[in-house]
């Protein structure tokens, strides 16, 4: 593949082709350029963001058809085969032999990667386990005294992701207090995420530290604001006395007092108000997923509020007015609330 020829290709489809690898374009230019040229002459663009319903209902369709076509028998083996090392020799070649790469994305324009992605949590039976029972706790403790931190190993033993069970155990191990947070915890806490946050601008841009240093604590929080991701496991270690749930809860509920400067978001009309925007803007990404949201960007709708106050307020919605939001994907969380609750809360103010 001539990777120069391939991007500019490209570029016609994907507009952000420049920050794509090079195997990445690779594997595009094998996979998807012809697919996409194929889409053009049809009229239809490359798509990208949300899946909607009846893309869900092809990928199910591909996917019922390859198994139908090659004998494999289910879908967890077809798209999770690691899982399965006695059968994984049969099921690749079956897969390369019936060209498994073109049927799963057959009258889909979109990246076959994302297509992949998606038919992966649809089909996967480990998404939305929900919480852990007192036996998987057990075996938790068991597996990590075993295997260490291998998060890896312990999440196929458990089939949990890596993320879950690093978390969890994280909150396991801890000396957990659930009272109110004294003084010297919290003074702690803010320790803590300043030397996290030092740490970060002296890699990121060292000539903004000194400022850092020098501000006071009120300062420095509502300089930052903090709406990118914080190392929580290595804060709740300074801490000491929290896991790393209740740290990251309690440093929310700091920021957001500081941030929003006494402003109540979510009472009286405002409230209605918050909350009708929020749905609103979420439907409007038509994201698939929460990852896919750009929350800094949407923060900036409702002001000087940071990205995980925004975040816990989406997940208060879904829990309160979602009926078994467990079992539904993020974007058929985002559908309910708009057509189901949106008009209510419309109505409401």
């Amino acid at each position: 593949v001539d990777l120069d020829i391939a991007r500019q290709e490209l570029k016609e489809f994907i507009p952000h082709v420049k920050n794509i690898s090079d195997s990445s374009i690779k594997k595009m230019a094998g996979r998807d350029l012809m697919r996409f040229k194929e889409f053009k002459k049809q009229g239809m663009a490359v798509k990208f963001g949300r899946f909607t319903q009846k893309e869900n209902k092809q990928i199910r369709k591909n996917v019922e058809e390859f198994l139908a076509l090659t004998g494999i028998d289910s879908a967890e083996k077809l798209l999770f085969t690691s899982r399965y090392p006695e059968d994984k020799d049969t099921i690749h070649r079956l897969k390369t032999e019936h060209h498994f790469c073109e049927k799963i994305s057959e009258g889909i324009p979109r990246p076959w990667r994302l297509i992949y992605y998606r038919a992966r949590k649809m089909f996967d039976p480990n998404n939305y386990k929900g919480r852990y029972t007192t036996e998987e706790k057990e075996q938790l403790k068991k597996y990590q005294a075993l295997h260490g931190n291998d998060w890896k190993k312990i999440s196929e033993l458990m089939s949990r992701s890596n993320l879950s069970v690093a978390m969890k155990f994280s909150e396991i191990k801890s000396a957990i207090n659930y009272g109110s947070w004294t003084k010297e915890e919290t003074r702690k806490l803010m320790s803590a995420v300043k030397d996290v946050l030092s740490r970060k601008l002296r890699t990121e841009n060292p000539s903004s530290l000194s400022s850092l240093e020098q501000s006071d604590t009120d300062l420095w929080i509502d300089r930052e604001q903090l709406h990118q991701p914080l190392p929580w496991t290595e804060i709740e270690t300074k801490v000491g006395s929290r896991y790393w749930r209740q740290c990251k809860q309690k440093w929310n509920s700091i920021l957001t007092r500081k941030l929003t400067k006494g402003k109540q978001l979510y009472k009286g009309t405002r409230g209605l108000q918050t909350k009708i925007t929020l749905i609103k803007r979420l439907y409007e990404t038509k994201a698939e997923d929460a990852s896919e949201v750009n929350w800094d960007e949407l923060s900036n709708a409702f002001g000087d509020v940071p990205r995980n106050y925004l975040q816990s307020k989406f997940y208060r919605l879904k829990v309160s007015f979602v009926p078994f939001w467990k079992r539904k994907t993020f974007s058929e969380i985002i559908d309910y609330l708009y057509e189901k609750k949106l008009p209510e809360l419309e109505e409401n103010l």
